[in-house]
């Protein structure tokens, strides 16, 4: 089964990680939900506090098929500073493993120039920070080993990319169908 990991921060937009938790979890997903705050309880954008399930400092990242950034402010400049992850991220990209972001946090990926040569979305009015990334407007983009995705309102087709990248279209068209999301 594959494995994966959306990290937290304070400041995490609540809507681009639950949705993807819950989403990658109905299709059974591992999906492990990680503090990178040395606390297990993280405060989103909006004042909601969620208890995640470990912390970064227990995380195996060879054990880990894909990487998962929600957005959120300051959440996405939360996780850019955190080193640990920072260096998973790249070690990922050097072995071609999966990384996805959405809203703010693919940024993440152009500022550490990793996303030379590809398309990636981001949210809008953020294109700059896709440092030599083809810029994607479109809701979803996959390229290579990178997933990113524009925001809020495009966490259930993110979520359904990540569906896809593991299981397929038609599992990802069957859970669309399953939560009545109209495509």
């Amino acid at each position: 089964m594959a494995k994966t990991a959306i990290f937290f921060a304070n400041g995490f937009e609540e809507i681009e990680a639950l949705t993807v938790v819950d989403l990658l979890r109905r299709a059974g997903i591992e999906i492990n939900m990680v503090s990178v705050t040395g606390e297990k309880t993280v405060t989103g954008s909006h004042n909601i506090t969620i208890s995640t399930e470990s912390l970064i400092e227990d995380i195996d990242f060879d054990d880990l098929d894909m990487i998962i950034l929600p957005g959120g402010m300051p959440g996405t400049i939360n996780l850019e500073s955190c080193g640990r992850l920072q260096d998973a991220i790249a070690d990922f990209d050097k072995k071609g493993k999966l990384l996805s972001a959405i809203c703010a946090a693919p940024g993440v990926f152009g500022r550490k120039g990793i996303l030379n040569g590809r398309k990636a979305s981001i949210f809008p009015g953020l294109e700059a920070e896709l440092k030599g990334a083809e810029v994607s407007y479109d809701e979803v983009t996959v390229d290579g080993h990178f997933t990113t995705s524009r925001g809020m309102g495009t966490a259930i087709p993110f979520g359904l990319a990540i569906i896809a990248r593991f299981q397929g279209k038609e599992a990802a068209d069957a859970m669309a169908d399953k939560i009545v999301y109209k495509r």
